[in-house]
Order: structure tokens, then C-alpha cells, then sequence
């Protein structure tokens, strides 16, 4: 395909770390840390993490980085690496064995790590983490929410290195070398609306841009009012981030719009870390107290089936929150919500236990309630004592 048949997002895109927009810093230490492994330094995590919304140059960068060091890019999809078999097959074997193409050596690349899930895939990430600890060569994965827990073991031998999403400003400014380059005459309230409605990916802006300009000369306000704005899922860390930081109860109760988490899951992430954000005692008991409000709220809802009380839960737990602090906001590590975390590990045995339970309601003709606090501790009990005799 010749290059005018290209999408402007190929077509256009940046072709040195220097031209990399909104995450220059974050492409820079991406590259201080594949030169540093290559050199054989000291004290570096064994891979790094690229982590981020879409379209803010992650995979981009990881591409740049291979061409600017002469290496050979090993990469990967989701796809790639659902089992372990796999992981082992192609990464295993490329970070062991030298490069082909007489490279200086080779980057390998396992993109859209999030895409693993569900049981099949947990051998895939158990070998991921034994192709990284045996690699010879760097190897960087990228993700759009490294927090989630599935990522526990793999974000201890990473380096973490965030993309954020890109400001409208900088957004604007590569549309008009795109128009430039494309010989199209664009207005800047044009563009400042396509890049407002890309919610900070560049890739959305530059090919909605093109669909805009495909045929025409020229680009106003008018020809881009039809333009719909982006929600995207949010990473649960993102959205922490922004709660604890709000400086007001709208702000903080915003800052949940395009979350990756239902109402309830929201009230265990901020349960969870008002401990982590809050170092004084005053803080933190303000935050639980709010919080504990929110829970009633909730409760009635649930009793009554009223999900209209929901909003207020949520307005209490994220505004008593954000306006429990004192000061300025202080970074954190946010944590994923033990509580959460429990009842993952024990989803299987719980639901083995439901079984029995429904096995002893049906055959004594009780309810499962009953059937949990008067038969099982019995059988139970009989169960274990039978077990010390043989």
C-alpha cells in the first residue's frame, strides 16, 4: 500500500522519540531503561511496564525505542499468549536466542496484556514471569490498568512507567502539522473541538480528523459538529487519583464518570485506601465517617429495592473522601481491595459449599439458611472427628 492509502495515524505518526506528544518523559525513561538493561546495569527491574489509556503512545514508543537502538522487535498480543505453551514457544524462545537480522540485539514486546482473563490464561501470565527472570534481552509489556490484581507478581519484577492521557493543547498542536502535511486548510476551533471530543487519544483525534477531511480542502467548526464524545473505561488507580485529589464533592463524585467499576466495587476501592492517602488520624476518621453514612444509604436501598438512594451513597462516600483532606493531595500506591481479593481466592470453595448446602436444604425439605446454621457445623463436625479416627 502505497503511503497516501495509509491511515493518517500511520501515515503521520512521530518517527523519533522527539516527536513523541504529551508522553516525551515517559518515552525517555523507557529508553534509559532498555539501554541500562542492554548494558547489563545494576538494580533494574527485570522488565518494564508501559501502562496507560489508549492512545498515548505506549506501543509507538516501545517502536521507537527498537529502531533507535537497532534491535530486532520481538512482539506480542493478547492473543499470543493465552497459555503457557504459547509464552514459551515464541517469547521464550526469541529472548533466549540471538537476533536473526544482524541486530544489535532484540526487544521483546508483549502488547494488550489486560486481553488475558479467566482460568485458561493463568499459565500464560505464570510463563510470562519465567520468560522475563530467564531473558537475555529487555522485555516490556503494555497494559491499560496495571493495578488490576491478576498483575500482583508480574508488577514486582516490572519497572512501571505511565502514560498519560494527552492534553487538548498538545493534541491540537500535531492536528495542525497533520492538516499541514495533508494539505488541508483547518480551522482552530476545528480542531479544538476533534481534540477535546478524543478524551486524550491521539490515535481517536488524527482518525477523526481524517474522516472529517476525506474529500474536502478545507475543515471549520460546522463540518465537525456531528463529532460524539469519547467515555472510556478508566482504571480503577486513574480513578483514585483523581477522587483523593478533587477539591470538591461534584469534582470527586466526577471523577467516577467512564470507571472501569460498578457503585458498590467504588466503595471497596475508597474503603480500601482512605488508610493509604490519609496518614492522620483526624483524615481518616472524617473519611470513615462519611463512608459509613454512605453505607446506610445503601442498605436501604438494597431493603427497600429504592436504587435511587445509590447517587447518594456515592456523593457521601466520594465527596466525604476527597474533603476529609487536610492540605495539599499527597501521591499514594493505591491498594485492590482485600476484601475483593478474599473472596476471588475462595470463589471456587465457596461455591462448592453452595452446592452442599443446596443438597442438604432439598433432601431435609429446609431452606438454605437453615440448612447452613443447623446441619452443616453437624456434618462438618462429624466429617472431622471421622477423619481423627482413621
Amino acid at each position: 500500500m502505497s503511503a497516501e492509502g495509509l491511515p493518517w495515524s500511520e501515515r503521520f505518526k512521530p518517527t523519533s522519540l522527539q516527536e513523541i506528544v504529551g508522553n516525551y518523559t515517559s518515552a525517555e525513561q523507557l529508553m534509559k531503561w532498555v539501554k541500562g538493561r542492554l548494558q547489563g546495569e545494576g538494580g533494574l527491574k527485570r522488565a518494564a511496564l508501559v501502562h496507560g489509556p489508549p492512545g498515548t503512545g505506549k506501543t509507538l514508543s516501545v517502536e521507537l525505542v527498537a529502531e533507535a537502538l537497532d534491535l530486532e522487535l520481538i512482539e506480542m498480543n493478547a492473543s499470543d499468549f493465552r497459555t503457557e505453551e504459547l509464552v514459551e514457544r515464541v517469547a521464550g524462545g526469541a529472548a533466549a536466542q540471538g537476533s536473526l537480522f544482524g541486530k544489535r540485539g532484540k526487544l521483546i514486546f508483549m502488547d494488550e496484556i489486560d486481553g488475558i482473563s479467566g482460568r485458561e490464561d493463568k499459565g500464560g501470565l505464570s510463563a510470562i514471569i519465567s520468560t522475563i527472570k530467564d531473558a537475555k534481552y529487555p522485555v516490556v509489556l503494555a497494559a491499560n490498568d496495571p493495578w488490576d490484581p491478576r498483575f500482583r507478581n508480574l508488577r514486582e519484577v516490572c519497572e512501571l512507567i505511565p502514560f498519560k492521557r494527552i492534553r487538548k493543547p498538545s493534541i491540537v498542536v500535531f492536528l495542525r502539522k497533520v492538516a499541514k502535511k495533508a494539505g488541508v486548510n483547518a480551522s482552530e476551533s476545528a480542531l479544538e473541538r476533534i481534540a477535546e471530543f478524543s478524551n486524550g487519544d491521539l490515535r481517536v483525534a488524527i482518525n477523526d480528523f481524517q474522516m472529517l477531511a476525506t474529500g474536502k480542502q478545507s475543515l471549520d467548526e460546522l463540518d465537525v459538529r456531528g463529532l460524539q464524545r469519547r467515555i472510556q473505561a478508566r482504571g480503577a488507580f486513574e480513578v483514585m487519583k483523581d477522587l483523593f485529589s478533587s477539591g470538591s464533592c461534584l469534582e470527586a463524585k466526577l471523577a467516577l464518570e467512564g470507571a472501569s467499576m460498578d457503585p458498590e466495587m467504588a466503595i471497596q476501592w475508597i474503603n480500601e485506601n482512605i488508610p493509604n492517602q490519609y496518614q492522620s488520624t483526624v483524615e481518616r476518621e472524617e473519611a470513615f465517617d462519611w463512608l459509613s453514612k454512605s453505607d446506610i444509604f445503601i442498605g436501604r436501598a438494597s431493603r427497600w429495592q429504592a436504587w435511587d438512594l445509590i447517587g447518594y451513597a456515592l456523593e457521601l462516600a466520594t465527596g466525604g473522601a476527597a474533603l476529609s483532606r487536610r492540605g495539599e493531595y499527597r501521591f499514594t500506591k493505591y491498594s485492590f481491595p482485600k476484601r475483593i481479593s478474599m473472596l476471588s481466592l475462595t470463589k471456587e470453595e465457596r461455591g462448592v459449599k453452595r452446592e452442599i448446602l443446596q443438597e442438604i436444604a432439598k433432601e431435609n425439605h429446609v431452606s438454605r439458611k437453615k440448612a447452613a446454621l443447623e446441619y452443616l457445623p453437624y456434618i462438618e463436625f462429624l466429617s472431622e472427628a471421622k477423619k481423627g479416627r482413621s
